[in-house]
C-alpha cells in the first residue's frame, strides 16, 4: 500500500466513529414509533423527548471530557476506548426492560458519541497532509450521513416484525461497526503530533514516514514536517501555558478568538434550520403520500457530501460555508413562503404536538424538492466544515481542550433546539447572518499546515481575510529551524503589554 492510500485508509477507518454517531441518532427516531416499543415503553411527548435528550446529555459530557483523554492517552486509544464504551451502551439499550436501563444505555452511548465526535476529526487532522486535510476530515460527516441512512432502512426492514425484535434488532446491529472500530484501531498509527508532544520522537518519524513516504524516514517531506512539529512543540513548552484558562485569554496568538470561532461555527450549524427541516419533513412527506421520502432524503445527504470530500481543499473553507448559507437561506425562504400561503397549522391533542398540513399535493411536492435542495446545501458546506475548521485552527498544546469545548457547544445547542424547534421562517435570517459572519470573521485555512495557523490568526484584523503566511526553510533535524531566543524576546515583549495598534501587526511564527 503506498503512502497516499495508507493515509486515506486511516482517515476513512477512524470515520467509523462518525457512522456510530449518525446511526444511533437516526435509529431512535424510528424506534420511538414502533408498536412493540411503545407497548413495552408507553410514553407521551415528554418521555419521548427525554429518551432522545438523554443521549444528548451523554454527548455533552463526553465532549467535555474528551480533551483530557485525547491528551493523556492519545487520539488512537481514546477512539478505541470510546468504541468499547459505545458497545456497553448499545447492549444496555438492546436488552432494556425498564426505562431506567434504557436511559442509562442512552447516556452511556452518548458519552461515547461525544468523545468520538471530537477525537475522530482531531485524529484525522493530525495525520493528514495539509493539501488534503479538508477532504480527509470530511469523511467524518460522510460517515454520519451513511449511518443515518442505514438506520432508516434497517428500521424500515424490521418494522413488520411482530415481536420485540422489531426494535431490539436495530439496536443490536449498531454493535457491528463499533466492534469493527474497536478491533481495527490498534492497527492504525498514533497521531505523529501527539507522539512528538509525548517525547516519542522516533515513533513519530516512523509514523510520518509511513503516512508520507512509504516508510522512508529520510524523505525530505518527512524531515520537514517532523522539524515543523518539533519546533512548534519546543516553542510552546518554552513560552506558553497549556491549561484551560488559556482558552479565555487573548494573547499574541488570539486563542480566545479562535475558540469563539470554533464555538460559533458549531452554534451556527445548529441554528441554520436543519433541525426545523428534519422536524417538519416527515409530516410534509406524509401529506404528499410519499412513504420513502425520508430514506431518499438520506441518500441526498450522502451524495451531496461527496463534493466536499472531492473539492473542499480546492474551494476553501470560506467559499464553501458562504455558498452553503446562501443556498439554505434561499431554500428556507421558498419553503417558509409555501407553508405560510398553503399550510394549515393544527394541534394534535393525543400526541401533544403541533403539525402543519398543506392544502394540496403540488405544494407538498414543491416543499419536498426544496427540502432536498436545502439538505444538499447543508451536506456539502456546513455539515463537513463544522468538523474541518475547529480541527485546524488551534495550537497543539491546547487542541484537544479547545476542540472539546467547541464540540460540547454543538451538543448543547442540539439539545436546546430539540426543545424549541424554530419556526421555519425564523431561520432565513440565520442563513444571511451566517454568510456575513463567515465573510467578516473567518480567515481561510486551506493549504496551511497545522503549525502555520499561528501566522494566520496572529493578525487580528477581521477584514484582512487573505493573510500571507511566513515561510521558513526546512532545516536538518540537528539544527533549529526557529530562532528560539528571538521568539522568547518577541513573546515577552507581547506579554509585557504592547499598545493595541502595534500588537495587531505582529505575527507569531512557529
Amino acid at each position: 500500500m503506498n503512502e497516499s492510500s495508507y493515509v486515506y485508509v486511516c482517515a476513512a477507518f477512524s470515520a467509523i466513529g462518525g457512522l456510530l454517531f449518525g446511526y444511533d441518532i437516526g435509529v431512535i427516531s424510528g424506534i420511538l414509533t414502533m408498536s412493540h416499543f411503545r407497548e413495552k415503553f408507553p410514553s407521551g411527548p415528554a418521555k419521548e423527548g427525554s429518551i432522545v435528550s438523554s443521549l444528548l446529555a451523554g454527548c455533552f459530557f463526553g465532549a467535555l471530557v474528551s480533551g483530557y483523554f485525547a491528551d493523556k492517552i492519545g487520539r488512537k486509544f481514546s477512539i478505541l476506548g470510546a468504541s468499547m464504551v459505545f458497545i456497553v451502551g448499545s447492549v444496555l439499550q438492546a436488552t432494556a426492560t425498564t426505562f431506567i436501563q434504557l436511559y442509562f444505555g442512552r447516556v452511556v452511548a452518548g458519552v461515547s458519541i461525544g468523545i468520538l465526535s471530537m477525537i475522530v476529526p482531531l485524529y484525522q487532522s493530525e495525520i493528514s497532509p495539509k493539501e488534503i486535510r479538508g477532504r480527509l476530515i470530511s469523511f467524518q460527516q460522510w460517515s454520519i450521513t451513511v449511518g443515518f441512512a442505514i438506520s432508516f432502512w434497517i428500521n424500515y426492514a424490521t418494522e413488520k416484525i411482530d415481536s420485540s425484535a422489531q426494535w431490539r434488532i436495530p439496536l443490536w446491529i449498531q454493535n457491528v461497526p463499533a466492534l469493527i472500530l474497536a478491533f481495527g484501531m490498534p492497527f492504525l498509527p498514533f497521531s505523529p503530533r501527539w507522539l512528538v508532544h509525548s517525547d516519542r520522537d522516533e515513533e513519530a518519524i516512523t509514523v510520518l514516514a509511513k503516512l508520507r513516504a512509504g516508510g522512508d524516514r529520510t524523505a525530505v517531506a518527512v524531515q520537514k514536517e517532523y522539524t515543523e512539529i518539533k519546533d512548534n512543540v519546543r516553542f510552546e513548552r518554552e513560552f506558553a501555558a497549556k491549561n484551560y484558562s488559556e482558552l479565555v485569554k487573548r494573547g499574541p496568538e488570539n486563542i480566545r478568538r479562535r475558540v469563539l470561532l470554533g464555538i460559533f461555527i458549531q452554534i451556527f450549524q445548529q441554528l441554520n434550520g436543519i433541525n426545523a427541516i428534519m422536524f417538519y419533513a416527515p409530516q410534509i412527506y406524509n401529506n404528499a403520500g410519499i412513504d420513502l421520502s425520508t430514506g431518499i432524503n438520506g441518500f441526498v445527504n450522502i451524495l451531496a457530501t461527496i463534493p466536499a470530500i472531492l473539492w473542499v481543499d480546492r474551494w476553501g473553507r470560506r467559499p464553501t460555508l458562504i455558498s452553503g448559507s446562501m443556498i439554505m437561506g434561499a431554500s428556507m425562504l421558498v419553503i417558509g413562503s409555501i407553508l405560510a400561503i398553503n399550510g394549515t397549522k393544527y394541534f394534535d391533542s393525543s400526541l401533544g404536538k403541533n403539525f402543519i398540513k398543506l392544502d394540496n399535493k403540488a405544494s407538498s411536492l414543491a416543499v419536498i424538492i426544496f427540502i432536498y435542495i436545502f439538505v444538499a446545501g447543508f451536506a456539502y458546506s456546513w455539515g463537513p466544515t463544522r468538523w474541518i475548521y475547529p480541527a485546524e485552527i488551534y495550537p497543539l498544546r491546547i487542541r484537544g481542550k479547545a476542540m472539546s469545548i467547541t464540540t460540547a457547544f454543538n451538543w448543547l445547542f442540539n439539545f436546546v433546539l430539540g426543545q424549541i424547534v424554530p419556526i421555519l421562517l425564523n431561520s432565513i435570517t440565520w442563513g444571511i447572518i451566517m454568510a456575513i459572519s463567515v465573510h467578516i470573521f473567518y480567515p481561510e485555512t486551506k493549504g496551511n499546515s497545522l503549525e502555520e495557523m499561528d501566522s494566520i490568526f496572529s493578525n487580528i484584523h477581521p477584514n484582512n481575510i487573505s493573510i500571507s503566511r511566513q515561510h521558513y526553510p526546512p532545516s536538518p533535524l540537528s539544527s533549529e529551524s526557529v530562532n528560539i531566543g528571538q521568539q522568547r524576546e518577541n513573546f515577552r515583549d507581547l506579554e509585557s503589554g504592547i499598545p493595541e495598534e502595534e500588537e495587531e501587526e505582529i505575527y507569531l511564527s512557529t
